[in-house]
């Protein structure tokens, strides 16, 4: 096959269709044609795997427990790709070729060039660079209004997240509350789906000023309308009775997990999951989060498979942030809504279904100070969903296992439904 055809081959697979030309260029002068005979192994079942592949020629079934070795999702055929799985290099399935089989490999020396451009462009930016505290700013436009944005690079979901808005909010809240009272409740409720297009008012509404408590109202208003609001509701630091029930599961470190990003990433190449599931993530733009995660259960679930309705994963803002406490609870705000919704959706996932939750309300409770660039434990179950709305509680905690934050929050569940990013009600 001469160099023309191997570029227009590579130019069609999935994974590699989200890549500048140039990494294409540098894939086609590393990679290493493989061939096997039918009935050929070309990964085993518990041993390490040399790449990610991509198949050229013929058909490889994928045999094993976690995947439907008879499911047609489950014949890798011209264009697919596989390699580095969910749990590493080493695989729990055999890939076998089913006819004359060839490859392209790319040794796991080079797949560095698989990697899209991170949120920085440079490792020097990294260390610096805090896309959370930007999307968390407020302008002032007078004594009570701000003005809020949505960054270009901050997660939206089509529209304005959630978690944006509640951390927006509270920040607004917090500028115009003395210094020495922190926020220790918050309860908000989702109105109308906001525009990503327009910025976002907060208008503050001054309920009560004591010597101890104070709170506050914010209304999020986009085209005279009323999108959001929050109630919140600030303590002066005060130390006196203090207990915690709560125990902190045992999870691994965080050190010795997977990023969501690098999670994902292997997700794409993974044979076990299903191959329409693998070249729709590939083609996605998935823009890394500011925040990390580090999930402590790592599955095979898809948007499409069951799973039980609770999830338990590691959080911190990327970056260093200021030290400002009330910067750091609005982040852990901002951060609590990014798949909070979702848990109640895990059992009813089914093949083929369209589902999506969208947030009708999200309270929180703050226990102890905390940092939000530092290791958190967020641990959500969803105890119960009925009449089209999912209920989730949860708990974060510190690395010490002290209980800093408790959540909850109800969903509106939604089958055959497309999100769009129009300004309009959510119900």
């Amino acid at each position: 096959m001469n160099t023309e055809s191997v570029v227009e081959f590579l130019r069609n697979v999935p994974l590699l269709q989200r890549l500048p030309s140039s990494s294409l260029k540098r894939i086609l002068q590393v990679v290493v044609l493989k061939r096997y005979e039918r009935g050929d192994y070309v990964v085993r079942e518990d041993q390490a795997v040399d790449g990610v592949y991509f198949v050229l020629e013929g058909q490889a079934q994928v045999l094993g427990s976690a995947g439907e070795g008879s499911s047609p999702e489950f014949l890798l055929k011209r264009f697919d790709f596989f390699g580095y799985g969910i749990f590493g290099n080493v695989y729990s399935a055999d890939v076998v070729a089913v006819s004359e089989l060839t490859c392209l490999l790319l040794m796991s020396d080079h797949c560095a060039l698989l990697e899209t451009k991170s949120i920085c462009d440079s490792d020097k930016e990294l260390e610096t660079h805090c896309l959370v505290e930007h999307i968390l700013y407020m302008e002032p436009l007078d004594l009570n209004v701000f003005r809020g944005f949505t960054p270009p690079k901050a997660p939206t979901f089509g529209k304005v997240f959630g978690g944006q808005l509640v951390g927006q909010a509270l920040a607004a809240a917090s500028k115009t509350v003395e210094f020495v009272k922190m926020v220790h409740n918050l309860h908000s409720y989702f109105l109308l789906v906001g525009d990503l297009d327009i910025p976002i008012i907060y208008e503050v509404d001054r309920l009560r000023d004591g010597n101890n408590f104070a709170t506050r109202k914010v209304n999020a208003r986009q085209k005279g309308k009323t999108i959001f609001t929050l109630f919140a509701s600030f303590q002066r630091e005060q130390q006196c009775f203090s207990h915690q029930e709560s125990t902190m599961p045992h999870v691994p470190a965080p050190e010795t997990l997977l990023s969501r990003d690098e999670m994902l990433e292997r997700r794409i190449t993974d044979p076990l999951l299903p191959r329409n599931y693998r070249n729709k993530v590939a083609t996605q733009n998935n823009a890394p989060w500011p925040i990390d995660i580090r999930f402590c259960e790592p599955n095979y679930s898809t948007e499409e498979t069951k799973s039980p309705p609770r999830l338990k994963y590691w959080f911190r803002a990327k970056g260093k942030l200021s030290d400002d406490p009330a910067l750091h609870r609005c982040v852990v705000a901002y951060a609590s809504d990014l798949i909070f919704a979702c848990i109640s959706l895990n059992p009813h996932r089914r093949r083929g279904m369209s589902v999506a939750a969208l947030s009708l309300d999200h309270s929180m409770w703050f226990h102890r100070p905390l940092r939000a660039d530092e290791w958190l434990l967020f641990v959500m179950v969803s105890p119960t969903a009925s009449q089209n709305r999912g209920f989730t509680s949860a708990e974060m905690f510190n690395r010490k296992g002290e209980l800093v934050v408790s959540l909850t929050q109800e969903a509106l569940l939604k089958e055959a439904v497309t999100i769009k990013a129009s300004f309009g009600a959510k119900l």
